[in-house]
This record gives C-alpha cells, structure tokens and sequence, in this order.
C-alpha cells in the first residue's frame, strides 16, 4: 500500500513516523507517571501490598498537617528569595563582564563552572564551609576575628539562608550566560544613537537595555522559579544528619515528597504532595508568563 503513495503522501507520514518518536516518548516517560502519580494519590500503596481506595484522606491528611505547611512556606521561602537575588546579581555580573574585554573567556569560564559542578559536590563542600571550629571555614574566619562561632546548619533562622546561598552561587553561571546572549542581541545601533543624543548610562539601561532584554528576563524568571520550587539536592546533603534540618526549618516539598514515599513507604500521601507540586509549578509558571509576557 505504501508503494501507491504519491511522493507527497510518503512525506507526510515521514513527517509523522519521526514525530511520533517524541510524541511516544513524552507519553510513556512523562504524561503516563503524572496521570498514574494522580490515580495513586487517591489509594493507599506501601509499594508491596495492594493498592486501596482512599478518596481524598490523602489530601485531607495534607490539609490538617502542620509540618506540609511549614514545608510549603519553605519552600515559598526558596522561590521568593532565591529567584530575585540570583536574577539581580547574575545581571549585574552579566552587564559589567560584557563590558570586560581582558581575560573575558576566562573570567566567564570560571563564572559557569560552579553550574557543571554536580549538586552533590557542591553541598558537601559547602557544609564542610558551615562546620564548627577548628573544620568550618567561616567559623574559624569568625573566630580569628574574636566573634563566637555560628551554628550555620542546626540554627531554626539560619539553615535556610546558609543553604540558600549555594543554592544561588550554584545557578549564577547559567544565568550569566543567557544575559550575556541576550545583551549581545541587542543591535548596537541603539547604543550609539543614545549617545549621540547624550543620553546618560542610567537611563539607556532603563529605556534601552532592560525592555529589550524582556524575553531573556522571562526565560530565566521561569527556569529560575522552577529550579527553587524543586530544590532537593543541597538540602539533602547539607542536612544529611537531620534531614530537613532542625524543626523542618529547612525542607522543601521535594524532600517530603522523598521522605514519605521511601521512608514511610506512603505512597499515596508521597503522590498528593507530588501533585500538589505540580500545580504550584504550573500556577507560577503561569503567573510569571503572564505578569512579564511581551505585549
């Protein structure tokens, strides 16, 4: 029947046979788990035995449970601090270093590296940084000073900010180097006709620079976002001992997530958190799109 096909007719269903590679990945490897994690997270399931109809207990237990919203702060608490601090400095480090002509390549090298670097070495090193004297880095820098040492990671009002901060560190270079792309799109000409009319730097950074940076700004708002709603890595390590640090006042969703399904083995609870997750994503994501969209 092939063989009848007109040489049109036989590029379409080219066309369509490539296409549904992508199409059958994305509906085996991601639309099947996120529709069996919502059937799962109206059963109760230890992995072992049966699954059984639970309704919405799951979602109730959620609701009535003080430790998922301190844990949902938490993680509000990543987003909303994590996101703008990291967008500011990795546009001003962007901005200057565009202007950098000496050692350029090597400077931004050395910018993006802490971002090859895997999650798990990077908090290790970090902890190592938080420890008491004589390990820690900075207590021994505080002590050397005459300041009493810190309990970086077992302080309720510091963990967070001290694993925050890696955090950041850790997704600056890619951010630097989106901005850098995104200000060398920007065509000259507006620049040069800005200073021919005497325009100053601070307001060709207002009126030029940012607006047309918008899309770049959106980009990095999202994956930003994203990546702090999902931070999992450096609080796990960083808080190996007491995972989630002291009182819980360092975990996020995804370490809930993590300990209700292979700790407790409740994976209907773990399957709720998942999809109560998930529409924290979407509903940021979509907010973010539609509060920066280009108009």
């Amino acid at each position: 029947m092939y063989h009848r096909l007109s040489i049109r007719q036989k590029q379409i269903v080219w066309a369509w046979a490539f296409l549904a590679v992508p199409i059958v990945f994305y509906v085996v490897i991601r639309f099947y788990p996120t529709a069996n994690a919502m059937v799962i997270s109206f059963q109760n399931w230890n992995l072992l035995g049966d699954r059984t109809w639970a309704g919405w207990a799951n979602y109730a237990k959620l609701w009535n449970d003080p430790v998922f919203w301190k844990v949902f702060r938490n993680t509000f608490v990543y987003l909303l601090i994590g996101t703008p601090v990291s967008l500011v400095i990795s546009f001003v480090i962007a901005y200057h270093l565009d202007r950098l002509r000496f050692m350029h390549g090597f400077l931004r090298m050395l910018y993006f590296l802490p971002f090859m670097t895997t999650a798990v070495a990077m908090a290790w090193v970090w902890r190592w940084f938080y420890q008491p004297v004589p390990i820690g880095l900075f207590n021994n820098v505080l002590a050397t000073a005459g300041i009493p040492q810190v309990e970086f990671l077992r302080s309720t009002t510091l963990a967070l900010p001290a694993i925050l901060a890696p955090a950041v560190w850790a997704g600056l270079g890619f951010q630097i180097i989106i901005f850098m792309a995104g200000l060398r799109a920007i065509p000259r000409s507006y620049y040069e006709a800005a200073r021919i009319d005497g325009v100053s730097t601070w307001t060709i950074l207002w009126e030029i620079t940012l607006p047309l940076l918008k899309p770049t700004i959106v980009f990095i708002v999202v994956f930003s976002s994203i990546g702090f709603l999902r931070i999992f890595d450096h609080v796990f390590n960083m808080t190996t001992n007491d995972p989630g640090g002291p009182l819980n006042s360092t975990k996020p969703l995804v370490l809930m997530i993590y300990q209700s399904a292979f700790t407790d083995f409740n994976m209907g609870y773990a399957a709720a958190q998942t999809v109560v997750l998930f529409l924290i994503l979407l509903i940021v994501s979509l907010v973010q799109l539609r509060i920066l969209r280009d108009n």
